[in-house]
């Protein structure tokens, strides 16, 4: 167990063991949280983009999945052998 201060604006600094332990760098991102008892919770993660799609760009999908006459025909004599 490690003891760390508050610096000031609320910055907290890590000890280096475990910064190490868990991979952790600059620019680490940490998901914060808080128990119904009082604890303070770090967390390591990672954030992803993601896209909303819209009814367009969904359109734009399924028209991309469509086989072509000549995918379709040779999918058939694929089958058919």
């Amino acid at each position: 167990m490690s003891i760390v201060k508050l610096e000031p604006q609320g910055k907290l600094s890590l000890p280096q063991e475990i910064l190490n332990q868990f991979g952790l760098g600059d620019q680490s991102t940490l998901l914060v949280e808080t128990t119904a008892d009082g604890a303070i919770l770090l967390r390591p993660t990672e954030i992803y983009a993601v896209e909303i799609y819209n009814n367009d760009r969904i359109q734009e999908f399924l028209e991309d999945d469509l086989l072509t006459p000549e995918e379709t025909e040779l999918i058939e004599v694929k089958l058919a052998q």
